[in-house]
């Protein structure tokens, strides 16, 4: 079973995910310049709503930071009062035992790791019940060691025992909902993968785009009331785009992750949680001097049965024009749909268990969805659909 999202949002002027230079990012589509959103900036803003919305337990979220050791040892000082650099030295064993190794001379791990809030008490709690062998400390001849090395010296300097519950803290780490969702991947330790089981796209926009600039001046508060001109300049660069949004999940794929059966509580919660953190998800690029907090203007979501997702984002390969008559919004939701109409007349509808789409009455009233899409109402109406209808046993 697939569940797949089509999205319309239309932003403000704004600056919402920036490149290296400080320009909105932006990309080529159809042959015609396009703003663009990565799909890294989207995943982004969802976690960070589901840790607001609290429609999953925080507790269950990951964290992705190279500072686990500070983290294990305020909750060693906090909880167990111990003295902060004895318990930083048995951290960093520990991490090291569990097949991780740092950087030279710092306590930051070698990468980024996801890893859910409540297996950093697990592992402080660790630490605490073999506080005294963590404190045999790791062979260093040859001075600090780092990367690869420094793992193999954690490891070779614990029992087996440890060991093995460190590697636990760290495997059972992936039934994070967030991160059984967006997936991990560490470069030399593949054991320690996950494969995602929802892909996002990055969202561009259904028209061309041109890049404006904004010309600033700030004034000094307090300089002489006979002093003229600003004391700084300085120009942002920003536009405003009406973005095309996709992502596809595979239940199948979120079931395993989670090590849960299909239809399970857990990944009902997971994707109703989803649901709502896509329509939700704002990226927080430049909002303190442009406050670009614009929802979606339209949403259609399908749920597979079989066979494969389709990205929609070839309705826009010609760009978009608002007319007179209907602006950029309305038209862009009349491409989509007329191409997802001809997508399934042509290759077929067969595995549709549901298509339902939400949109703006102003945008869309002149216009009848075919192929049995229905509308509704509300977005809580398409939500509980989609999550009942990718809940049921496929028929045989």
């Amino acid at each position: 079973m697939k569940v797949e999202l089509h999205i319309l949002q239309n932003f403000a002027p704004s600056n919402l995910n920036r490149d290296d230079t400080g320009a909105p990012k932006d990309c080529e589509l159809g042959g015609v310049r396009r703003a663009r959103i990565s799909s890294q900036c989207l995943k982004r803003a969802m976690r960070e709503v589901f840790r607001t919305d609290e429609r999953i337990d925080t507790n269950t979220l990951a964290v992705r930071t190279k500072r686990l050791v500070d983290e294990v040892v305020s909750i060693l000082v906090d909880d167990h009062e111990r003295d902060p650099q004895e318990a930083r030295e048995r951290t960093r064993l520990s991490i090291q035992g569990g097949g991780f190794g740092f950087k030279q001379e710092e306590d930051k791990t070698q990468y980024l790791i996801f890893m859910p809030r409540r297996q950093l008490r697990a592992l402080a709690n660790l630490v605490q019940e073999h506080w005294n062998e963590l404190s045999v400390a790791p062979p260093t001849a040859e001075g600090e060691k780092k990367g690869k090395k420094s793992k193999k010296s954690g490891k070779s300097a614990l029992s087996k025992e440890l060991v093995g519950r460190l590697q636990g803290i760290f495997e059972d780490s992936r039934r994070s909902p967030d991160l059984a969702l967006f997936g991990r991947m560490i470069a030399d330790s593949p054991e320690w993968n996950v494969d995602a089981a929802c892909q996002v796209a990055h969202a561009i926009s259904t028209h061309r785009v041109n890049m404006d600039f904004d010309f600033f001046t700030a004034v000094d508060d307090l300089k002489p009331e006979d002093t003229a001109g600003s004391d700084m300049m300085g120009t942002v660069q920003f536009n405003s785009a009406c973005y095309y949004r996709y992502l596809a999940l595979d239940l199948s794929q979120l079931a395993a992750n989670l090590g849960e059966a299909q239809g399970s509580e857990l990944e009902r919660n997971t994707l109703r949680a989803l649901l709502h953190a896509v329509v939700r998800a704002i990226p927080s690029g430049k909002q303190n001097s442009m406050a670009a907090h614009n929802p979606p203007s339209y949403v259609l979501a399908v749920v597979r049965e079989r066979g494969p997702t389709w990205s929609l984002a070839n309705a826009f390969t010609r760009p978009v024009r608002a007319t007179p008559e209907q602006d950029v919004i309305s038209r862009s939701i009349a491409a989509l749909e007329t191409y997802f109409e001809g997508v399934h007349s042509m290759l077929g509808s067969d595995g549709i268990r549901l298509a339902v789409t939400l949109a703006d009455r102003r945008l869309s009233e002149d216009r009848t969805p075919g192929l049995n899409v229905k509308r509704v109402s509300s977005f809580d109406e398409l939500s509980e659909r989609v999550v009942e209808n990718s809940a049921a046993p496929v028929e045989a």
